[in-house]
């Protein structure tokens, strides 16, 4: 059945593979289920449902994403969006219920977008050079990402020139991740199956001993999701107050789903002539995600760049967001034990790191990084946005605003090059958005 529906042997991969893929892709991701709730309740949600509501979202669309689309490619709600939420709540003077409605509508253009095609063109209009810039700048910002959440860099306590530095190595956090990151760096060089699951539970065993990760428990009954269910305020649709924000978590979802499929895909060998097939379907399950997401007391639901972890060790079906999916159900039950592999550790007062996930991270980060390779070095007009893309995204830490680099500075210097007629239209659409954006939203 399963070979019939998700043509697991036809891609290249088995059954044990997708399910070891699905196990990889939700521990790397599934510190979300408690960094969600803990951003979300400082706008005033219920921490319990928004947890619950965390996990039953992401379970939806990846399930979704996994029958639909036939992807390896997980969704949860996304890391920048929740933050933009908690903002617009405490900053733009709205109700976190109008936030949710916000949500709720951003998901519905979202969808309708995706049906008519509009996000599948903006995709194949991307030239390959940025699809390459992307690829790698995302997996430079998953690698930064895993080595701040690793406590092996940290931010300089004192120096404005100097933003970053090495972390504390006296640390138990820090030397939790360097062992993880060896462990793992062996098994794969060694071209161990499994590698990356089976370095992220030997960093759990070391953290356990090291006294970071603490078992206070297995199994609880799931808090109620009543606060959050269905609390949008959707006549706040009709205030001009809102329009804002729903064009801006618009913009987020549109961007930072374009850029995580393209990059995933591109890791995973999914680009055709690049060209993602079944793009609509993906796109539409995407959207369809954050719908839900909205209903059930939650922010933007997204495609998520930890996927490439699971895409690493050989996931390459929709069988793989199965047992994510079931992974993400699981966790509402056993919520004190996920919390102790996922939920991270209190390294100082409002300091949480996540050293047992980080140095997957970093490896998955650097694979993804190789697409570096893949550019077009002779040509200068070509590499140079694909290389601001891909140094934008983790420098500023964002996914869009890296895309905006890229987008503006490509159609301009192939214009000055004497080149702008092999520029796609939507390319320069999209360049404009961006410039559009900067100009009116950023101030």
């Amino acid at each position: 059945m399963f070979e019939s529906f998700f043509q697991v042997r036809v891609r290249g991969s088995t059954p044990r593979r997708e399910v070891v893929a699905g196990v990889t892709t939700f521990l790397t991701m599934s510190y979300i289920v408690f960094v969600n709730p803990a951003v979300l309740s400082q706008a005033g949600m219920d921490f319990g449902s928004v947890l619950v509501a965390t996990c039953v979202a992401a379970a939806a669309g990846t399930l979704i994403m996994g029958v639909v689309a036939n992807y390896p490619i997980a969704l949860a709600p996304g890391m920048g969006e929740n933050f933009f939420f908690l903002g617009a709540v405490l900053g733009m003077g709205i109700t976190w219920q109008q936030g949710l409605a916000a949500v709720f509508f951003s998901g519905v253009l979202f969808l309708l977008l995706s049906l008519l095609r509009i996000r599948e063109m903006v995709i194949d209009g991307i030239p390959d050079s940025l699809k390459h810039g992307i690829a790698a700048g995302i997996g430079l910002f998953v690698a930064l990402l895993g080595l701040v959440e690793g406590g092996i860099v940290a931010r300089h306590p004192i120096s404005p020139v100097v933003p970053l530095r090495l972390g504390d190595i006296h640390s138990p956090a820090m030397q939790t991740s360097l062992v993880g990151l060896l462990a793992t760096m062996v098994l794969l060089a060694r071209r161990v199956p499994g590698a990356i699951l089976i370095g992220i539970l030997a960093t759990a065993a070391f953290g356990f001993l090291r006294g970071i990760v603490r078992f206070d428990g297995v199994a609880a009954m799931p808090p109620s999701i009543s606060p959050t269910l269905l609390a949008m305020d959707l006549r706040s649709l009709l205030s001009p107050a809102v329009w804002p924000v729903v064009l801006i978590f618009l913009y987020m979802a549109l961007f930072d789903a374009i850029g995580t499929l393209i990059g995933v895909a591109d890791q995973a060998g999914f680009l055709v002539g690049g060209r993602l097939p079944r793009a609509t379907r993906a796109l539409s399950s995407d959207a369809s995600a954050t719908v839900i997401g909205a209903a059930l007391g939650t922010s933007t639901v997204t495609a998520y760049v930890e996927s490439a972890a699971g895409v690493q060790v050989g996931g390459r079906t929709g069988l793989a967001n199965l047992v994510t999916a079931a992974l993400f159900i699981v966790a509402i039950f056993f919520s004190p034990l996920v919390r102790a592999i996922g939920g991270g550790f209190e390294a100082a007062p409002g300091v949480l790191l996540h050293p047992v996930t980080a140095p997957a991270m970093v490896l998955v980060g650097s694979m993804m990084a190789r697409s570096l390779a893949r550019l077009p070095w002779e040509d200068p007009v070509e590499f140079l946005p694909a290389f601001l893309a891909a140094i934008g995204i983790p420098l500023t830490y964002s996914i869009a605003d890296g895309l905006a680099l890229g987008f503006i500075s490509y159609p301009v210097l192939m214009l000055l090059a004497g080149r702008g007629r092999a520029v796609r239209p939507l390319t320069y659409l999209l360049g404009l958005l961006f410039v559009l954006r900067y100009a009116f939203l950023a101030s």
